[in-house]
């Protein structure tokens, strides 16, 4: 059958489509069926052959933006930077420059209001705990090269990771524009306090100045 010939290219189908049906109409109001309508004749088994539900889908988006950019590859590749110097790179490039790339915001913008939903928050969460195992290396990079104070290397990642991807989102802890800068600065408190001074005044600009700050906070009646 056609859709298992060429399963690569059904799948990148699936996933363009309904990245424009999620933006289009909103996640929650976009049914399979309107997916498997706008797939240029391709059947419902096709689409059910490759994922479960539309959740699968947005799931598979968001994985296929992370191998396509995969900040952490890059910054191991980096030479004569301590590891404090990559986390701050690495944050750079997954944060702040993230939020200039139009896919990322894109689905930013489909994924972050439905981590009401306990499903999308366990996925959330399970993303949280997935990174901070990843950032460990360059913790214990800095620990070893002095730009970290020595300690529990899985604690300060997993403090990192919840503070930034758990209380910084709105959807979780609501917040006006004034408090989420100060909520930046208390992390950069904590962690300086920590012996991990990750925020320096370039990373502290960026993260006050961020455009797309707008689209993350809830709309003000």
């Amino acid at each position: 059958m056609p859709r298992n010939k060429y399963p690569e290219e059904t799948v990148k189908k699936i996933l363009d489509v309904s990245l424009k049906l999620f933006l289009e109409k909103g996640f929650e109001q976009t049914t399979v069926l309107d997916i498997v309508n706008n797939l240029g004749g391709l059947t419902r088994g096709a689409f059910y052959h490759h994922f479960k539900s539309k959740e699968e889908v947005l799931e598979a988006l968001t994985e296929r933006l992370f191998s396509e950019t995969n900040p952490m590859e890059k910054v191991k590749q980096e030479k004569g930077l301590n590891g404090l110097d990559k986390l701050r790179l690495l944050m750079k490039q997954s944060v702040v420059e993230g939020f200039a790339d139009e896919k990322k915001v894109a689905l930013d913008k489909i994924a972050l209001p439905l981590l009401s939903n306990p499903r999308f928050l366990a996925m959330h969460v399970k993303g949280i705990q997935e990174a901070a195992l990843s950032i460990i290396p360059f913790i214990e990079e800095g620990m070893a090269d002095g730009s970290i104070r020595p300690r529990n290397a899985k604690v300060l990642a997993d403090l990192f990771m919840l503070l930034f991807s758990f209380w910084m989102i709105p959807t979780i802890y609501p917040c006006d524009d004034d408090e989420a800068g100060d909520r930046i600065m208390v992390i950069k408190e904590m962690l300086d306090a920590c012996g991990f001074p990750l925020l320096d005044e370039d990373l502290l600009e960026s993260l006050e100045n961020l455009a797309a700050l707008e689209y993350l906070l809830p709309k003000s009646e």
